[in-house]
Parts: structure tokens; C-alpha cells; sequence
């Protein structure tokens, strides 16, 4: 396949000056107030006000080696070796009594699947990221169907295409909500991701960015964002998997719940302390926050853990 000068000319650029993530506006979200760890920890034990549901969006199959870190020492003792994986796609459906529906994550959009093309993705992102392996459970858009109030906003644990491929379903005006400084991470391999990024981002309001007081975040001391100023909803900083990774932490009718994103992509990464491999930014930090939630759950064992890309 002939490849065009256009997109020959773009990648020599990006690799001469890596490509941040998104050229996709952001500002200052005006949800949410600053917190920390002991206000949330004061109140997690405790049954809060928002109903939780998940829902397996789609079934998808990637290599180990990009869930996992296999060259950490647990992993190398257990002789994993890189395969093909069995994952899910997620997405969260959380309703507060008073601030309406939202989803973490968007799930997975049937026009997505049907025609990648139209948003973005090239025959090189496509054969990348095994799209062929991808096979729909549930569309974002029947899940918004069952929610007669409609949306009022999605909350992302990051910008990668598999947590923002459910976006076609969703009306351009609702707000998206970000970590601080998920777009103007640096990587070469931007050059290939982006222009997909940015059309799924297309026509939409500026992202709106959490305002944590503290956006480095590092060992047990997190930047956490009080969502609706109630302390039912707290955003963590958990960078490292991209740059403005973001956990959840939900204080739902049933118990707390954590949404941890891609900071752990596996049940055997979660149980062992491992981070994610090659699909994963920044190594040291990531497994930073990994242990830094694990220590928060082993301190509230109420918690239940929902992971990135298996139940």
C-alpha cells in the first residue's frame, strides 16, 4: 500500500518532535472541589448516595506483553510468556440523586466498529490494535437508551482509544472530563494515534480538565478531586499509564467501588502488584499508583476493585 506524502511528511515531523496526544482543547473543569486522601478515607467505608452498574461493552483479545510488565520479577518468576489475552471493554454507568447520569468511559460505539475508517483509523491502527478481535456486547448506545434523563457528562480514566470508542453514540454537547495534562503527553507513537483522538473529539467542547491542587501525585500522597462536592465521588491521580490517568473512587448504595482505569489492565497485574507493559507511558509511576491503590484497598477492604480490562 502506497503510503501518502502527507502522512509521510507528519510522522517525520513527530518523530523529529514527539506529538502530544491531543490537539483537542482543554480548560479548567469548574466541577469538583480539591480534597485528599483522609477526607475520602474518613467517609469510604461508609454506603453513599450513587447507584454503579458495569457494562462488558466488548470482548477483545491483545498481547500479555502490553497488559503486563513481563519483565518484573513476580512475572518472570511465573515464566509468563506473551500470548494473546481474553479482555473486556468497560464502561460504568453511575447515577447521583441530584447531578444525573454519567459514564466512566464510554463503552464501545456499533458505528466504531462497522466502520473504524470514518473516525480516524487508518489500516495501520486498525492491524495495531487487533481490531479484528474486537467483537460488540453492548453498544454505548443502547446504554444510553436505557437512561430516560439522558447523559450529563463522562468522566475518562484516560484519552486512549479504547476507553473513548464509544463517543459516537454520544451528543457532542455533553461534557468530557480529563486528568490534568492527558494531552500534551509526548510520544512518538502519537503520530499514528492522534489524528484518530482528535476526530472522535471533533466539534465537542474544550476537554475539561480536573483541577487537582497537586498534579504530581507520588507514593501515598494522591491529588484527589471531590467530584460533586457531596464526597460521594472522589477523582485520584494516578499517573504513569499516560500522564493524566485518573482513578475513581464511587461511594455507591452497595459499598465503595474503585474504578482504577488502565493503572492495572489484569486481574494476575492487580493480585500481584504487576503494571501494565508495553501500553504503558511512564513505568515507575505507573507501578507507583498501582501500589498506591492496592495499599488504599488493603486499608479498606470494603472495597471493590474494578480493573481496566478484566472483571
Amino acid at each position: 500500500m502506497k503510503i501518502p506524502l502527507s502522512l509521510i511528511s507528519l510522522m517525520s515531523l513527530c518523530l523529529l518532535q514527539a506529538c502530544n496526544s491531543s490537539n483537542h482543547p482543554t480548560q479548567a473543569s469548574s466541577l469538583g472541589k480539591s480534597s485528599d486522601f483522609a477526607a475520602m478515607e474518613a467517609l469510604i467505608d461508609q454506603s453513599g448516595p450513587i447507584s454503579i452498574r458495569r457494562v462488558d461493552a466488548a470482548d477483545w483479545s491483545v498481547p500479555l506483553a502490553g497488559l503486563l510488565n513481563l519483565d518484573a520479577p513476580q512475572a518472570r518468576q511465573a515464566q509468563l510468556k506473551d500470548k494473546d489475552e481474553s479482555i473486556q471493554i468497560f464502561t460504568d454507568v453511575i447515577g447521583h440523586p441530584h447531578y444525573g447520569h454519567y459514564l466512566i468511559d464510554t463503552g464501545v460505539s456499533a458505528q466504531f466498529l462497522q466502520d473504524p475508517s470514518q473516525f480516524g483509523m487508518n489500516w495501520m491502527l486498525r492491524k495495531g490494535m487487533q481490531m479484528e478481535k474486537m467483537r460488540l456486547k453492548t453498544s454505548t448506545a443502547s446504554v444510553l437508551a436505557s437512561l430516560p434523563q439522558g447523559l450529563s457528562g463522562v468522566f475518562l480514566t484516560h484519552l486512549h482509544l479504547d476507553h473513548i470508542s464509544g463517543l459516537p453514540d454520544i451528543a457532542k454537547s455533553v461534557p468530557i472530563y480529563v486528568g490534568i495534562n492527558e494531552t500534551t503527553e509526548r510520544y512518538w507513537l502519537n503520530m499514528i494515534v492522534r489524528p484518530a483522538t482528535d476526530q472522535l473529539l471533533a466539534d465537542r467542547p474544550p476537554l475539561q480538565e480536573w483541577n487537582f491542587a497537586s498534579p504530581q501525585s507520588s507514593g501515598t500522597t494522591r491529588a484527589v478531586i471531590d467530584v460533586f462536592g457531596d464526597a460521594s465521588l472522589f477523582a485520584i491521580a494516578v499517573p504513569g499509564h499516560t500522564k493524566g490517568s485518573t482513578a475513581y473512587l464511587v461511594r455507591s448504595t452497595q459499598g465503595p467501588v474503585l474504578i482504577v482505569g488502565d493503572t492495572s489492565h489484569t486481574k494476575w497485574g492487580w493480585e500481584h502488584g504487576v503494571e501494565p507493559g508495553d501500553y504503558t507511558r511512564d513505568h515507575a509511576s505507573n507501578l507507583e499508583s498501582l501500589q498506591a491503590l492496592k495499599e488504599l484497598v488493603a486499608r479498606h477492604p470494603s472495597i471493590s476493585v474494578r480493573l481496566g480490562h478484566q472483571h
